[in-house]
Parts: C-alpha cells; sequence; structure tokens
C-alpha cells in the first residue's frame, strides 16, 4: 500500500511542478483512504508555509473536522523539513513515509533526526525510500531544468 500512496503524492508534485514550484507533493491517508492533498506552493501564494506537508494536513484537517490527525499515515514526497516536521507532530500524526531524502534540509536524518528525539512530546515512526528513485528523479529533472534556463546565452563578447 505504501507505494500506492506514494504515487498519489507523485502526482501532487507533479501539478507543483507544472506550476513551476519545487515538486514536492504530500497526501494523508486514514483507514485505507486519501483524507488529504497538498503540494508545494510557496513561490506562487508567496507564503514560505505552503509546503506539500502543511497543505496536505490542513486538507486532511479540514475534511475530518479535527486538526488532530491521530491514526493517519503522511506520505510526502521528499523528506520532511523542521517546519513541517512540526507541523506533523503537533497534528499527531501516526506516520511519515518519504520517498528521496533532503540532505540539505531533511530532519529524519539527513541534516538531523527530529524523529528520534526523546525530549519531544509526540513522535511520529517515520519510513523513507519508497519510490525514491521515482522521487529524485523529478526533482533532479526539475532543477536541471531550471539551471538550463538560467544560464542562457553568453554575454561576454
Amino acid at each position: 500500500m505504501d507505494a500506492e500512496f506514494m504515487a498519489e503524492a507523485l502526482a501532487q508534485a507533479r501539478l507543483a511542478g507544472e506550476a513551476g514550484e519545487v515538486p514536492v507533493g504530500a497526501v494523508v491517508v486514514r483507514g485505507g483512504e486519501v483524507v488529504g492533498r497538498g503540494y508545494n506552493c510557496p513561490i506562487s501564494t508567496a507564503d514560505p508555509t505552503a509546503h506539500a506537508e502543511v497543505r496536505a494536513l490542513r486538507d486532511a484537517a479540514r475534511r475530518l473536522g479535527n486538526y488532530r490527525l491521530s491514526g493517519c499515515t503522511l506520505y510526502v514526497t521528499l523528506e520532511p523539513c523542521a517546519m513541517c516536521t512540526g507541523a506533523i507532530f503537533h497534528a499527531r500524526v501516526h506516520r511519515v513515509v518519504y520517498g528521496a531524502r533532503d540532505p540539505k534540509t531533511g530532519v529524519a536524518g539527513s541534516t538531523v533526526d527530529l524523529y528520534a528525539e526523546a525530549r519531544l512530546n509526540h513522535h511520529a515512526s517515520i519510513e523513507g525510500g519508497v519510490l525514491a528513485e521515482e522521487c529524485g528523479a523529478l526533482l533532479s529533472a526539475f532543477f536541471a531544468e531550471r539551471r538550463r534556463q538560467t544560464k542562457g546565452p553568453c554575454k561576454c563578447g
């Protein structure tokens, strides 16, 4: 089931990429049903909190009528950052499954491991690497295209 729900998160990530945003997507699942969806859109919304995870959590909370998402699993295509992890913990998400690691801002072991921090009052179980190649390839292609676009023709004449 993890691969199936990660594929749903990848579909959300593609929507972000099509909109010119970093292609990260997320879905919240409870009882085998997707109850929340989100994709990155901080650029278009001028909102630094508009990460895929936060948007999926907001959607799920709205649909379920409760900001506590106990018993839910969050699927996200990229290892969560500190901000998103804080939201995940406050929402009381039970489990997080991510695709690609994020060596620059990931906090599930890549830079630090907030999921193993014993001093925090809530913990979610975490599993990485689900459809990691597909998730990573989507990000790599996006950034390669962005680099290609910014280089442009040489003006060193």
